[in-house]
């Protein structure tokens, strides 16, 4: 009898899986003739009409390709990946959103596919060739970015570990621009285990172990970010806090994005039609609902373990690669605008948080 409902329960599996694969399979292959249609003559000068227009881009009638001038911003997390979104956000004509979290997931998944020779032959083998697995890997991703959040004129994704991935998104996407927002590894770090922000691979207990991971990530999307040149551009999360306006216009410059105030302000359209969209659940949402300041630059200072400052050159030579002193403790990132000042000073002074809900 028992063994009876084991077999009947198998085969329900079997079908259920069979159905949900022919499903995902049918979907997939519609998206994809849907970009190839999207893809010709005109389609990038129909998207920024529909979207300008505002018609609403989950009716599926709005054209989107991979030839989009995507925007992705990454880095190793507690970077300022959340502000530099935040700020973008807050320009009319830009939407970034909250972290997709399946994006960076998937791009991993695809890589490991390609790490693995025998795996490559056995998809090669079965017709799942780079090209097919190229297009399904457009047609996913931009059906997150695109129907995650509001429609806008340029749309980016804000994902920070995506930018492992760079190079790939890059042949995947080549109008897409890239923004690596780089922080000292030591308060990175700290922030990370100060508020108990679980990174996969990352032992919170241990100053010494997130460090080596820290340099190990940060160099891998370093390395790309210079590889791809002009389409990418390394922020200095010290410096855009401590000159906003200036690192927001060479921002601006890089993606061809007109300039506007409201950059700047970002604060004040937080949970706006049109503005800023910030997640419950992510870590960060209540830093950014501050204007910018340096209230957290410095905060790592006095809290590392005398042992790994003293080995810090040896953990993280990246920290010296990116322009860091990893002797300086304190360091001098430098003197903040009269406007960041005030901000400061204007702000109620927050005691560090361990687990912010």
């Amino acid at each position: 009898m028992i063994g009876k409902l084991k077999h009947n329960l198998l085969v329900a599996c079997l079908v259920i899986s069979s159905i949900t694969v022919f499903y995902l399979g049918r979907h997939a292959m519609e998206c994809h003739h849907r970009i190839e249609e999207r893809a010709r003559p005109g389609g990038s000068s129909l998207l920024h009409a529909t979207l300008r227009s505002g018609q609403n881009l989950s009716s599926g009638a709005a054209a989107y390709n991979k030839d989009m001038p995507l925007i992705f911003i990454g880095g190793v997390p507690r970077s300022g990946t959340t502000l530099m979104r935040a700020m973008l956000d807050a320009h009319p004509d830009v939407r970034c959103g909250e972290e997709t979290r399946v994006i960076p997931r998937i791009l991993a998944m695809k890589q490991m596919w390609s790490r693995s020779g025998r795996e490559k032959m056995r998809l090669d083998e079965a017709g799942v060739t780079d090209e097919v697995l190229d297009s399904a890997m457009q047609a996913f991703l931009l059906e997150i970015i695109v129907k995650h959040g509001e429609p806008a004129t340029y749309l980016c994704n804000k994902d920070p570990f995506a930018l492992k991935s760079l190079n790939y998104l890059a042949k995947i996407f080549p109008h897409a621009k890239f923004i690596l927002m780089i922080r000292d590894g030591r308060a990175s770090v700290h922030s990370m285990i100060s508020r108990k922000v679980t990174i996969a691979g990352f032992d919170l207990g241990s100053y010494r172990d997130c460090l080596t991971k820290w340099n190990r990530a940060i160099e891998t999307m370093y390395t790309q970010c210079l590889e791809a040149a002009d389409k990418c551009l390394p922020m200095h999360y010290e410096q855009l806090v401590l000159h906003p306006e200036k690192w927001m216009r060479t921002l601006l410059r890089f993606l061809d994005i007109p300039w506007n105030d409201a950059v700047l302000h970002h604060e004040e359209l937080i949970g706006k039609a049109g503005g800023v969209s910030l997640s419950k659940v992510e870590r960060s949402t209540d830093q950014v609902i501050k204007p910018v300041n340096v209230e957290a630059l410095s905060k790592w200072v006095g809290k590392i373990p005398p042992d790994v400052l003293r080995d810090m050159p040896v953990i993280a030579p990246m920290l010296s690669r990116l322009g860091y002193d990893p002797h300086a403790n304190p360091p001098n990132y430098g003197r903040p605008d009269p406007r960041v000042l005030d901000n400061t000073r204007r702000i109620p002074k927050s005691p560090e948080k361990t687990n912010p809900s």
